[in-house]
């Protein structure tokens, strides 16, 4: 795959509008997360209440995937998109104009979180299955690059801007921005032209389409195989890795060392992204499965010896595995799945993926209270080499390869 190649999917119009809105929205998520913990820490310097704001955000999201796909696969992806942009625009103005005000209170941030992640539960199944009608087949390996590249690029400058912001002007004026980052992508959606949706001759029927999609997802054993196994997954990394390991390195390699750390596996994610610019991606699942394995060594050195340059290392690794698994995902949901089902099988993913999250964080405190943080993170290394081998035991994950390009590209109108 040659340079050109690799830039193609920016040479089509719908392309570059949908890749600019990605950018400003990714931009502005970025600097969100620091912005608002900071808000709701001066308001009431409790963890506490922190984490109830973060609730409130993720659990409508999550118990809204299911109706967000069913919605994403019933009417244009790129209007519910730009709905979900400009609802979350207005639920993130209203928080930093009470936050500017003055008038800020806990229990109003919580409401206006649960809109915000409401209208995120519904835009994130038309966010990621909109790319395979603004590009052609050939072009989906490269798009995903593109939009993982900006993803990577903004988790290492996002929070440094957004830190910027809150330490010179306020919390409020950086939430404001994000707001207005919210309305931008709306607005850079609107020259985003695709072909309508071919109707299926039956009335809409909400849960019949539910119906129809956990047939699907249950029907395709690679896809509820991987899913199953993430949701174990995820819950071992929000657990260990992102809940105990700060507090490990808070007594070993200090804050400015996780930091170094946190990069590093960011800059994996960069890197990754740059090599599958250029490098076709084979059996895609496969090789994700075994690039997401790369996550087991630095949970594994983090229990038995935390030191900086082995965990830098084993961080680079494990954020380059987790990208290959990234784009194999994406490429075999796209390439695979047709588009009137796609939608609702990535909410079921995303359901089924992000579930057990909130156990693994509220879990694991307690548990290396109990048994220790060495025992703990020793297991959860193990454990999460065992789950990456039985989701390779499936033969539909192993062997599952590339699609075919076989349809006409869209045009880029």
């Amino acid at each position: 795959m040659t340079w050109s190649s690799a830039l193609a999917p920016l040479r089509n119009r719908n392309f570059a509008w949908y890749f600019a809105s990605r950018f400003v929205n990714t931009l502005g998520n970025m600097m969100a997360s620091i912005a608002l913990a900071f808000a709701v820490l001066d308001i009431t310097d409790s963890p506490t209440a922190l984490g109830q704001v973060l609730a409130a955000h993720t659990i409508p999201m999550v118990a809204l995937l299911l109706y967000g796909g069913v919605i994403a696969d019933r009417f244009p992806r790129t209007l519910v998109l730009q709905f979900s942009n400009v609802a979350s625009a207005l639920s993130q103005g209203a928080i930093a104009v009470l936050v500017l005000a003055g008038h800020a209170e806990i229990w109003m941030l919580v409401l206006l979180s649960i809109v915000h992640g409401a209208v995120s539960g519904v835009g994130f199944p038309a966010m990621a299955s909109a790319l395979p009608q603004l590009v052609p087949r050939s072009d989906l390996q490269p798009a995903n690059a593109l939009i993982s590249l900006t993803r990577n690029g903004m988790m290492v400058i996002g929070p440094t801007l957004g830190a910027l912001l809150v330490v010179t002007v306020g919390s409020g004026w950086a939430l404001a921005v994000d707001a207005l980052t919210w309305a931008l992508a709306a607005l850079l959606l609107v020259p985003v032209t695709i072909p309508p949706k071919e109707s299926a001759g039956e009335p809409a029927d909400t849960l019949r389409e539910l119906r129809e999609g956990w047939s699907f997802f249950w029907a395709t054993p690679w896809l509820w195989i991987v899913v199953v196994g993430f949701g174990v997954l995820n819950l071992i990394h929000a657990g260990a890795w992102s809940t105990l390991g700060p507090a490990i390195a808070d007594d070993t390699i200090g804050r400015q060392g996780w930091g170094f750390v946190l990069s590093a596996e960011a800059a994996g994610f960069l890197v990754t992204t740059v090599v599958l610019l250029r490098v076709r991606l084979e059996r895609p699942l496969l090789l994700g499965m075994l690039g997401v394995l790369l996550m087991a060594p630095p949970m594994l050195i983090l229990g038995v010896s935390p030191h900086l340059v082995g965990l830098v290392i084993a961080a680079f690794a494990a954020g380059a595995g987790t990208e290959v698994f990234g784009m194999g995902w994406n490429l075999a949901m796209q390439e695979n799945i047709e588009d009137r089902m796609l939608s609702r099988a990535y909410s079921y993913d995303a359901l089924g993926s992000f579930v057990a999250i909130p156990i693994g964080q509220i879990a694991f405190g307690p548990l290396a209270a109990a048994f220790g943080y060495r025992p703990v993170l020793i297991t959860s290394a193990v454990a999460y080499v065992v789950v990456v081998a039985l989701v390779l035991c499936s033969r539909s994950v192993r062997t599952l390869p590339r699609a075919p390009v076989s349809e006409p590209a869209p045009a880029a109108q």
